[in-house]
């Protein structure tokens, strides 16, 4: 969550002004998504907020159970919660349309539409759960492979240059996960023109689409079986073991299933290869957050995280509701002198900083005073 907080930061801006600087490029590139196929760390904040939704989930029940809260009944909350997340993820991506703009591949969005099944599955014994995860991945892998690839395809038609289709377009088996031209792109041109709309929809700029919520699940449900190693009667290192040796498999299953040509591991259309590599990178950076928190101690750096961490969907709504005017005021009431103290090449990351910090402020306010939004 900080890092998507911290976009405000406009690394790139910095690097585009200093261009033989390898520093700001690095910092650059992880502050961006990669084209197509491969991984950022920027890619890496969506699955690790879907991952730790699953995480959460055997804590959640767990706490409701111990409340004395009827299965039926937590079923019903869980439900409604997957509503709201879904109309708050529309709600939040209409912002200064003049027409609710329906579009289901935001984060809460593709969260909320899997929260439901992953709520029943975590009733489930692990092996259950490993087994659902098979069968969705599986699943939707051969969809994309069956969805026949378009021949004499006009791709400029929906939005991929020439250029695109030279440096990250495919030919071989790879092409079924093609950008707007595949199985979830079509789905998208019948559902989303279902909505009310100011023109038809015809494709999505980035290549996002509503059914990855479908791999996304898959993402969550590892989060799910990590959350269910965290709360067990294991040994704490064991279970950092078992989490490392599941975040290295996760990430050569899926870096070999793309390398093969199989399956191309594309974050934009979460493709299945790109759940296990994600996920991958869940397990470890879970493993060694618990180990160095849990395990040895060393947490107190960890508390402006934590600040955010615990209102995570305030800290969502802020970063998107509050972001620009905060930016505007800052530049109003401080000049944007003040910000070019450094040189007018680090003007934009020293006036995202001092953005970053207000809204960082405002989420610890609420801390303090132990208001948390929770759905």
């Amino acid at each position: 969550m900080f890092l998507m907080m911290a976009e405000v930061l406009r690394l790139c801006r910095v690097a585009a002004a200093l261009p033989e600087s390898g520093f700001w490029k690095f910092l650059c590139h992880h502050q961006s998504h990669v084209e197509w196929i491969g991984c950022s760390l920027h890619d890496l904040i969506q699955p690790s907020f879907s991952f730790m939704v699953g995480v959460a989930l055997p804590f959640s029940i767990a706490r409701r159970a111990t409340k004395g809260q009827s299965r039926g009944l937590m079923t019903l909350h869980a439900f409604w919660r997957a509503l709201v997340l879904i109309l708050l993820g529309v709600f939040l991506r209409s912002t200064g349309s003049s027409q609710t703009y329906w579009t289901f591949e935001d984060t809460l969005t593709q969260i909320g539409l899997g929260y439901g099944f992953l709520f029943l599955l975590g009733f489930r014994p692990m092996r259950d759960q490993w087994t659902a995860l098979a069968l969705i991945l599986a699943g939707y892998w051969a969809a994309f492979a069956l969805y026949p690839v378009p021949t004499d395809f006009d791709y400029t038609r929906v939005g991929v240059s020439a250029g695109w289709l030279k440096d990250f377009g495919q030919t071989s088996f790879a092409a079924h996960w093609n950008k707007n031209s595949n199985l979830a792109w079509a789905f998208d041109t019948w559902f989303l023109n279902l909505f009310p709309r100011e023109r038809p929809f015809e494709f999505n700029g980035g290549g996002y689409a509503t059914l990855s919520f479908i791999p996304t699940l898959g993402t969550m449900i590892l989060g799910l079986i990590a959350g269910g190693v965290i709360r067990s009667e294991r040994p704490p290192l064991a279970k950092v073991n078992w989490l490392l040796i599941t975040g290295v498999t996760g990430l050569v299953s899926g870096a070999v299933i793309g390398w093969l040509g199989l399956c191309p591991v594309v974050k934009r259309i979460w493709t299945p290869s790109w759940t296990l590599y994600s996920g991958g990178w869940c397990f470890l950076l879970l493993a060694g957050f618990y180990a160095i928190i849990d395990i040895i101690g060393f947490k107190f750096w960890a508390f402006p995280l934590i600040v955010i961490g615990m209102n995570s969907i305030a800290a969502y709504c802020i970063a998107h509701l509050f972001e620009a005017f905060v930016l505007k005021n800052l530049e109003t009431h401080l000049g944007q002198n003040v910000f070019r103290i450094l040189g007018d090449a680090c003007e934009p990351f020293l006036h995202g900083a001092a953005v970053l910090l207000v809204l960082w402020l405002m989420l610890y306010w609420m801390y303090r005073r132990k208001i948390f939004l929770r759905i």
